[in-house]
């Protein structure tokens, strides 16, 4: 009978969804130094959630509160002076499966999103909390200092891009200014 298909399907998906999650994470610079069983305490704390095409995932200026991996599809990242994303705005970043994105969010303070993430497909994300964080730290620190390492390390290598980009900008200012 179809209903008992469909029971059976759902198992299998929620089997294959979790062999992906597992997988992504270990694959993830930031959960990369943890253990098997580490990586499996932490799939029990984190969300997946579908977005449809042109679904925002969070809008400039608003409380960043976590992170997010992409699962499956493909996010699009805008950078828009007054937050407003029209039909003519082009996104700065697409990123794809693997990609993350947002991670600040799980280290600062009261910090307010600088971009606009929207599902550009039909997207499948994982969402890692500051609250999940907060319960791994608390639960297992070993754990949490591993985790809080990886963030480290992911926004060492974005500070340091993002100066190189600043220095790139500013030859280009004084080559221009010194052509003129």
């Amino acid at each position: 009978p179809p209903a008992m298909n469909h029971f059976w399907d759902n198992l299998f998906k929620k089997d294959q969804n979790e062999r992906e999650v597992y997988k992504l994470l270990s694959e993830n610079y930031i959960f990369s130094e943890l253990t098997r069983k580490e990586l499996h305490f932490v799939e029990s704390v984190i969300h997946t959630r579908n977005y449809r095409p042109q679904e925002p995932i969070f809008k400039q200026g608003e409380l960043g509160i976590g992170m997010y991996i992409i699962m499956r599809g493909k996010v699009s990242i805008y950078v828009e002076p007054f937050q407003e994303i029209t039909t003519s705005s082009s996104p700065v970043s697409q990123l794809e499966t693997s990609d993350f994105f947002g991670e600040i969010a799980l280290v600062e303070e009261n910090g307010h999103r600088t971009a606009t993430a929207i599902a550009a497909t039909e997207t499948t994300l994982i969402g890692f909390f500051k609250p999940d964080l907060v319960e791994i730290i608390d639960r297992n620190p070993s754990t949490g200092s591993k985790i809080l390492n990886g963030i480290a390390k992911v926004l060492g290598r974005r500070l340091r891009a993002t100066s190189e980009k600043v220095m790139q900008l500013k030859r280009e200012i004084a080559h221009t200014d010194s052509s003129l």
